[in-house]
Parts: C-alpha cells; structure tokens; sequence
C-alpha cells in the first residue's frame, strides 16, 4: 500500500465521518427553532468533532465517534420503548452497523 493510500480515509470511514456531519446538522434545526434545549449545542458540536477527527483518521476521532453512535443508537432504543415509535428502531439498527464496521480490526490500524 502506498503512502498516499495509506492517508486517505477508508470508504466506510469517510461516509461514517459524513454522517457525524449530517447528524449535527440534524441536531442544530430543532434546536435553532427553540425545541430543543441550547444546552445541546455541545452535542452538536462533539458530532461535528468527531467527524472531523474520523475524517483526519485520528485515534481520537474513531474513539469519539464510537462513542457518538453507540448513544445515538440507545436513545433511538430507549424512545421506541418509552413512546412507542417503533421506526426508531431502524435508525438504532443502522448505527449498530456503523459500530461494528468501525470496530473492524483493519479499520482500528488505520487510526493514527
């Protein structure tokens, strides 16, 4: 594998770094409309970290974006059981999916 190779993001990786973008800005609507708590910007702003860091294939951008999508899956979980919105639990399946590719041991050994 070459140098440059070496550099760029995995395919699966730099889609999963988009999806920490596009989760933010998910996050900032209601939150701009006074929905939600502003106290959430700082979710908002560990989404968008993460995702920079996941893109840049730092160790500490993989490790925060687990973190990111394993809480985002259990409270997609928790609200399809508390309020009965059972589609919730398709988005808690696909961030199982994103999980488990991230913990693959060939993409852990590209983190820097």
């Amino acid at each position: 594998m070459s140098e440059e190779e070496k550099r760029r993001p995995q395919p699966g990786v730099a889609a999963i770094g988009l999806y920490m973008f596009l989760m933010c800005v998910l996050w900032l609507v209601p939150i701009s409309r006074g929905q939600m708590p502003k106290v959430m910007l700082i979710l908002c702003a560990a989404f968008a970290a993460a995702g920079q860091g996941l893109l840049r294939q730092k160790r500490w951008g993989w490790a925060m974006s687990l973190a990111a999508i394993f809480l985002s899956g259990t409270q997609e979980m928790w609200m399809a059981v508390e309020y009965h919105r059972y589609l919730m639990l398709v988005g808690a399946a696909f961030n199982m999916i994103l999980f488990l590719y991230l913990i693959r041991p060939e993409v852990r050994e590209r983190m820097r």
